[in-house]
């Protein structure tokens, strides 16, 4: 018997229903599911996510552990607790940077506090978006990486 192999759009509608899954799992959940959840709960096999997870991370849609390969960022949200605590409603959620804390209220659609710290003076600072604005605040956000290197090392920026 050969072996199935997946086409470019077979792949494309896997790596489309994985992003999702791991999109609505951090909304619901607050939190990045494991491989195992993800292949677990969409009957995949470990083999076919990898592949998914090594597309998805090429096309800069993930960001993996390095050496886990679990989820790490999958922006706005990150995995990992980081300096930009964003509270919704009462939950909460971890950006990897101000643009994404910013980036999840919008999101969900949703009124948010972001609490985070003066990258120059490490007060602490709390900006609050409310009809999907971002009310006034003594504040400046400054990007230390320009822009269109951030994916040169993502984690770091």
């Amino acid at each position: 018997m050969a072996e199935h192999s997946a086409t470019e759009s077979e792949q494309a509608g896997l790596d489309a229903r994985v992003r999702l899954f791991v999109f609505q799992h951090f909304v619901d959940a607050g939190k990045a599911p494991s491989r195992l959840e993800i292949a677990h709960q969409m009957a995949i096999s470990g083999e076919a996510l990898a592949s998914s997870f090594e597309r998805l991370a090429d096309g800069k849609a993930l960001v993996l552990q390095p050496a886990s390969g679990e989820v790490l960022m999958a922006e706005p949200f990150s995995a990992v607790p980081t300096a930009f605590e964003v509270e919704v409603g009462g939950r909460r959620w971890w950006g990897n940077c101000i643009w994404d804390a910013l980036g999840i209220p919008a999101a969900l659609g949703e009124d948010a506090r972001v609490r985070t710290s003066c990258g120059d003076c490490n007060e602490a600072m709390e900006l609050e978006v409310r009809d999907g604005e971002l009310l006034p605040a003594e504040s400046v956000v400054h990007y230390a990486v320009p822009v269109h290197r951030w994916w040169e090392d993502v984690i770091f920026a």
